[in-house]
């Protein structure tokens, strides 16, 4: 399962094709909050000589900005006091790879240091999440993730999305598609170069499928380690809105781009393999409420997970506009529950046996898969640290239980349990915590500010 999938390369492999002229470019990036990829683009030939092994430079406030780049002040690790200075991206090249869908290019993915002292950046993403599996490692644990993505495609280019506002927009179908063969064909040029794309490039891709609403589709990739899922998921995205972009298409992975319309999920599986490289999840124990049977440790991790789903919402639904996708009844969850292949609840156990996972259905697409797993392996590992057991499996209507622990539905709310959670500022540090709790309190003031077109629709002449 570890060993790299083709289009990944190596540095002499890189190398030869750069010599070659088969390569000219290399995408050095890294993650930002919003699971976005910032960089640049750099020379082949100055990426061996220079950037390979030394890194490069770019502004710290990459990690304290929002979504249109405005520096955000009040942030502990960098500001207009400090001069937003500079920090050391050094690629890691595990990352490495061809980038199929343009032409003569190559990216690699940077972790984030210190520029004076190289030391890592504790409040970056990627940082966030390596420190989880480290600690899973140390138990003899390998936490192993799988994201199943969907989106909206338009027959609209982003330009022209733009010049309308966003409004009235068309999408690529008219009718919900959900496993609908013909459907798809429709767009297959457009979804088929989105898969094709991604497998070409280091991100092997299962099947696709059209989703539960008009235009809306998914692409699942398989499976791997946390940070490389994670890494595969951030250039899937990239790749997505690339290649739709170049046969003048628009997808969006917002959580709800639409009243009307189904939400855009991240459906996260999560198991996890021993020493031995076999799944620890497998067992013979009962699983309570179930007819399936699995080990103990997987009993503890699902128990953890439940315990803190609540808690880890702000980091599954990152923005005011996620929590308009949980609306019961829309296969969004609204409670936190588990059961066995049940899509009303919020943790939905599938497979048996060397494939028993579990899957999270409460982030969305617009999340962070960094911040997302980080969580997701915290809870799984307090849960078996502490031997904590879950309660029955649920049955029935998820929907229909108002005595279920319900999923935070504002932002506001979220941002308040993640922040007085004791175990979050444990399992993720002091300084992240505040990090993103300033991100998000200051992303939650942005939008306080908007005035929509539902108010004015709604208030305009008669109020």
């Amino acid at each position: 399962m570890d060993a790299r999938p083709p289009g990944c390369i190596d540095l002499d492999t890189l190398a030869d094709e750069i010599r070659a002229g088969e390569i000219h470019t290399v995408v050095t990036a890294l993650p930002d909050l919003y699971g976005r990829l910032v960089g640049k683009r750099i020379t082949g030939h100055f990426f061996l000589d220079e950037v390979a092994h030394g890194g490069m430079h770019v502004c710290d406030y990459l990690l304290a900005c929002d979504m249109e780049m405005d520096p955000t002040p009040g942030y502990a690790f960098t500001s207009w006091e400090s001069g937003y200075g500079d920090l050391h991206a050094v690629p890691d090249l595990g990352t490495l790879r061809r980038v199929a869908w343009q032409e003569g290019t190559a990216i690699v993915l940077c972790d984030a240091l210190e520029e004076e002292r190289d030391a890592p950046i504790e409040v970056s993403p990627r940082r966030i999440l390596q420190r989880q599996p480290e600690r899973a490692q140390a138990l003899g644990l390998h936490p192993r993730k799988g994201s199943e993505l969907e989106f909206f495609l338009f027959d609209e280019t982003y330009a022209s999305a733009r010049e309308r506002g966003y409004r009235e927009l068309k999408t690529s179908q008219s009718y919900v598609e959900d496993y609908q063969v013909l459907s798809s064909t429709f767009v297959e040029p457009v979804i088929g170069a989105i898969r094709a794309g991604a497998d070409a490039s280091g991100i092997p891709v299962e099947f696709s499928k059209g989703e539960w609403g008009p235009g809306q589709h998914e692409i699942n990739l398989r499976y791997a380690p946390a940070l490389e899922m994670a890494d595969r998921h951030v250039i899937y995205k990239l790749a997505a809105r690339e290649i739709a972009a170049q046969q003048g298409y628009a997808l969006t992975f917002m959580a709800k781009w639409d009243a009307a319309h189904a939400g855009n999920s991240l459906h996260v599986h999560m198991s996890m393999a021993g020493a031995d490289g076999r799944s620890a999840f497998a067992g013979d124990e009962p699983l309570p409420g179930c007819a399936l049977t699995s080990s103990a440790l997987f009993r503890h991790a699902i128990a953890g997970q439940l315990a803190h789903a609540r808690e880890l919402t702000l980091l599954f639904a990152p923005n005011p506009n996620s929590y308009k996708r949980y609306q019961d009844g829309t296969f969004a969850p609204t409670r936190v529950a588990w059961s066995y292949d049940n899509r009303t609840v919020g943790f939905r156990l599938v497979g048996h046996g060397e494939s028993l996972r579990g899957e999270c259905r409460i982030p969305g697409g617009d999340a962070n898969p960094y911040l997302v797993y980080a969580g997701l392996i915290a809870a799984a590992l307090d849960g078996i640290e502490r031997r904590l057991e879950p309660e029955p499996a649920w049955t029935g209507d998820a929907y229909a239980a108002a005595d279920l622990p319900a999923v935070p539905r504002r932002l506001e709310h979220a941002i308040e349990l993640f922040g007085q959670s004791h175990f979050v500022r444990e399992a993720l540090g002091g300084d992240v915590v505040d990090h993103l709790l300033h991100f998000s309190r200051t992303e939650e003031a942005s939008a306080a500010r908007v005035v929509t077109d539902y108010e004015r629709a709604r208030f305009f002449e008669r109020i």
